[in-house]
């Protein structure tokens, strides 16, 4: 059965008089009386006030304002943000709670670093800090205490969820030998080229005229002249009095078009003639260069990193629905 909290019957029943007396939801402001706004949430025994939301809410829904999107999807995005501000306000609201509950606590001096680091990392003056929080209407009060949310928040985390996994060298191993094409060394080709464009606005007609030129230097290939010969006789291209030397690329390098015929290819075949967007073209593969791979005691660190970041993210996930299912948490509309 659902259990309002105390401060939920209070701030309803306020609610209630000033809407059924003035018709409109606030309690106007009097001497040490606190203006009281509409409840959209109860987390357990806290709630999340009007106020709150449109406080998260308002600096992306200004960014959406000036996209300038059709009145209909403007109204889509901003209800889809606001609803996911909400969620993220009842996430926060338990976080808080269990921050309370396991008596987390940290200390003024972990603030002042904190706020030190970011200083450093910004370049800022204790002036320029004050000036661009003035910039999001907030005080260096307001912006402690939001550190210090955010600390207390990290801590929980820490606690409740990284200090938990634990990455094997079995994982790590394993990591490592299913993702060989990051580890193993990459492969490239060096490629040279015979080609000949097309002119600008070219017909159908000077195209096939084109075509049937290439055809035949394709047929003197396979009849053994050599490919830099071929080049400097026929390459229309500025490397051709190098021979047509491309350079060495990686398949992730070349067009999809080439990609699927290199990677088929050995060292000293070349293609058919293709039509590219540069003009009509034969690839040599002269030479296939596979670099030296990384050893897994050298990437043994790197792969641990990314295995416990996938791993918090997934257990912090799993922690936080775990959280929300033991919660009562009532959303007003």
């Amino acid at each position: 059965m659902f259990k309002c909290p105390v401060k939920y019957v209070v701030y309803c029943i306020m609610y209630s008089f000033c809407f059924c007396t003035f018709g409109f939801p606030l309690v106007a402001k009097a001497e040490n009386v606190e203006v009281v706004d509409r409840i959209v949430a109860v987390v357990n025994d806290d709630i999340i006030t009007l106020l709150e939301l449109n406080r998260s809410f308002k600096p992306y829904a200004e960014r959406i304002r000036a996209l300038g999107y059709s009145t209909d999807k403007e109204r889509k995005m901003l209800f889809k943000v606001r609803e996911d501000m909400l969620n993220q306000l009842i996430d926060q609201k338990i976080k808080d709670q269990e921050i309370k509950r396991f008596n987390i606590k940290i200390s003024e001096k972990d603030i002042d670093q904190a706020i030190e680091r970011i200083k450093e990392a910004n370049f800022y003056t204790d002036e320029d800090l004050r000036a661009a929080l003035a910039k999001d209407g907030l005080s260096l009060e307001e912006y402690r205490e939001r550190i210090k949310e955010q600390i207390l928040r990290a801590r929980l985390v820490n606690i409740k969820v990284k200090s938990k996994i634990v990455i094997t060298k079995e994982d790590i191993k394993s990591y490592y030998e299913n993702h060989q094409d990051k580890y193993s060394g990459k492969k490239k080709y060096h490629l040279y080229n015979i080609i000949i464009k097309d002119p600008l606005f070219a017909d159908e007609k000077e195209k096939l005229k084109i075509k049937a030129r290439m055809d035949s230097i394709l047929k003197e290939l396979n009849e053994g002249k050599s490919f830099e010969t071929m080049v400097n006789n026929y390459s229309k291209s500025f490397l051709g009095a190098e021979g047509g030397d491309l350079g060495l690329f990686g398949l992730d390098e070349l067009s999809p078009q080439l990609r699927n015929i290199i990677k088929e290819m050995k060292a000293g075949e070349f293609t058919s003639v293709l039509d590219t967007d540069h003009g009509f073209q034969i690839f040599l593969v002269k030479e296939i260069v596979q670099n030296s791979g990384k050893p897994l005691e050298d990437v043994s660190p790197e792969i641990e990193e990314i295995l416990f970041n996938e791993i918090v993210e997934k257990k912090y996930q799993s922690w936080l629905e775990d959280l929300r299912k033991q919660s009562v948490i009532k959303i007003i509309k």
